[in-house]
């Protein structure tokens, strides 16, 4: 049985260099090559969950976001754009020849020129400072703050950043962090938030929903959907992860077997809200797994056993 995040991290592909760059075009080049999609599945679902927690706060919300790299949860709830109409701009001919500057000079015009159409600000919590900075720079981001709470304790100065938020949500960072940095963002925080995680299907959450028991939290776990990340890499990181889940003893037929990525939602609120409305009554998913565009690794039955082929 694999034990800790960093063995099961082992299957994954590595994309730290993205995190380094001064603006988001690597990040968007790669990753949209992969079809990476949860900042588009998780935002109506976290829609859902911000405007159930607003209600209930009587005001509008403030949101750390955990790993929020280049702030793009922040772009696609906050405006009406998504992961795919970012990437495409990205992509073009006139931006990619631009330098650093003169692209955030260009991004903060653009965020500007988009009608607010989010319920909430946010908060960004990354260890990449050029992501956060850009984040910070082009408008996206409230504030910022770069730790690696893995490894260090908050500042004093970032504990008053993080004490204003409502809502720690993470739509990938799971995995990346553990409950000790949630632990210190928790410790941080007068008022007890909503915690929202969209967790890769590998990454057990019992740690983390024990850490939350510990403040009062109670934690549900949306049973009626999963949420697509992306396509795997290469046949490597497809073949090691299959591999890594059945150690865990979970079942990849049906989810990560057909070459997806796959995350589940887990909400932790206090007692009290839970009482008041449950996860499911919350949020209303018909599917979270739009179909990429890009082909899949995927095991098929011959007749020398299961062999990997692509799906286009």
């Amino acid at each position: 049985m694999i034990d800790n995040f960093s063995e099961i991290n082992a299957s994954k592909a590595n994309f730290d260099s993205i995190y380094s760059m001064p603006d988001p075009r690597a990040y968007f080049s790669i990753l949209g090559a992969l079809d990476y999609m949860i900042p588009d599945i998780a935002e109506p679902v976290s829609r859902q969950i911000l405007a159930a927690c607003a209600q209930q706060k009587q005001r509008r919300l403030r949101v750390i976001d955990v790993g929020c790299s280049y702030g793009i949860n922040a772009a696609v709830h906050r405006f009406p754009l998504n992961f795919d109409t970012l990437r495409r701009r990205y992509a073009c001919h006139e931006i990619a020849t631009l330098s650093p500057d003169e692209l955030m000079r260009m991004d903060r015009n653009y965020f500007t020129s988009w009608p607010e159409t989010g319920i909430a600000d946010f908060i960004g919590l990354d260890i990449s400072e050029p992501a956060v900075t850009y984040a910070k720079t082009a408008g996206l981001l409230r504030d910022g703050v770069i730790a690696d709470l893995e490894n260090h304790a908050i500042t004093p100065q970032q504990a008053k950043i993080v004490s204003q938020a409502d809502v720690i949500l993470s739509t990938g960072c799971v995995g990346y962090v553990t409950e000790k940095t949630y632990s210190q963002l928790l410790d941080a925080m007068p008022r007890l938030p909503w915690v929202v995680s969209f967790v890769l299907r590998m990454f057990p959450y019992d740690r983390f929903e024990a850490t939350m028991a510990s403040y009062g939290l109670v934690t549900e776990k949306l049973t009626s959907a999963t949420f697509v990340q992306r396509r795997f890499r290469d046949e490597d990181e497809f073949e090691g992860t299959l591999q890594t889940l059945t150690q865990l003893g979970i079942d990849p037929t049906g989810f990560e077997a057909e070459g997806l990525w796959h995350a589940e939602l887990y909400l932790s609120r206090p007692a009290e809200d839970v009482r008041a409305m449950s996860l499911d009554d919350i949020v209303t998913v018909t599917s979270g797994r739009n179909r990429p565009t890009g082909a899949r690794y995927v095991r098929v039955e011959t007749g020398n056993g299961l062999q990997v082929a692509i799906e286009p």
